[in-house]
């Protein structure tokens, strides 16, 4: 899962949303000791969902359609495939508007920038500005998101192009996300409980 997913996963806890927004950037068990104990649990949140959707049999489906002109960045694509029709259906597993919601994400983590890592600070303003989270809900905004990140890979990865793979299996990528996303909120509201 990409960003909104993430965030909208995390609880009410501000820091636990803050350490599962930008667990990407934190690497290794060591890392985690740097930070409180919302945040380290909003990191191994992060991970659960990450390690979860990965080894998911539905995502599986939405990733081998993919892998063949993709290969290893289909999991990346996917990823933002499934937050593109989180975004799109937001009313179905929010009260708070997905304007509101993000909003409030932006806001949370500008009030604890001093705690992002320093590649999220540079980002933050960016994504903010260009309002990604709410951006998702568009194809135009996947296009953005996925040229971005297929000009930052060091590689050939060719994800500029995946929104035309969005478009032509729209309604199967659509039911993959609409069977798997339960699961994963069930498995994330579990780890929250403990």
């Amino acid at each position: 899962m990409n960003f909104l997913a993430h965030a909208y996963l995390s609880g009410d806890d501000e820091h636990v949303m803050a350490g599962n927004f930008f667990a990407d950037f934190v690497k290794g068990k060591q890392a985690l000791q740097a930070f409180d104990t919302g945040i380290a649990r909003g990191i191994a949140l992060h991970r659960q969902i990450d390690s979860f959707t990965d080894t998911h049999a539905i995502v599986a489906e939405s990733k081998k359609r993919l892998k063949p002109k993709y290969r290893h960045y289909a999991a990346v694509i996917v990823d933002v495939f499934y937050d593109h029709y989180l975004a799109r259906k937001w009313s179905k597993y929010h009260e708070i508007p997905l304007e509101d919601f993000a909003a409030h994400v932006y806001a949370t983590m500008q009030e604890l920038q001093h705690l992002l890592p320093e590649s999220l600070q540079q980002m933050l303003p960016y994504m903010i500005r260009g309002n990604w989270l709410v951006g998702y809900s568009y194809t135009e905004g996947i296009q953005r998101t996925l040229t971005g990140m297929s000009r930052r890979t060091t590689h050939v990865s060719r994800m500029d192009e995946a929104v035309n793979d969005l478009r032509k299996y729209n309604r199967e990528f659509e039911q993959e996300f609409e069977a798997f996303f339960p699961d994963l909120q069930h498995h994330a509201q579990v780890f929250l409980a403990r």
